[in-house]
């Protein structure tokens, strides 16, 4: 593991990376790509997004990153 790796500020990058997805304009594409460029980000913003949620601890050595995936309590 390199020095200095904090899994918190990788975990603040993926945030940034969720925001950025949500922000980014559809580039000028019709029909078909236009659908399949709104379902690749919303996939990459769900995974950033839930990288972004996670709790992470270095255990000997080995990073360990817990995402809760239960519906928030209502």
């Amino acid at each position: 593991m390199a020095n200095g790796f904090d899994p918190n500020d990788m975990i603040a990058r993926f945030r940034e990376r969720a925001d950025a997805v949500r922000r980014r304009g559809l580039p000028p594409v019709e029909g078909p790509e236009r659908q399949r460029f709104l379902e690749a980000a919303q996939i990459d913003f769900q995974d950033f997004a839930m990288l972004g949620d996670a709790e992470a601890a270095v255990e000997d050595g080995i990073l360990h990153l817990r995402i809760d995936l239960r519906p928030p309590a209502s």
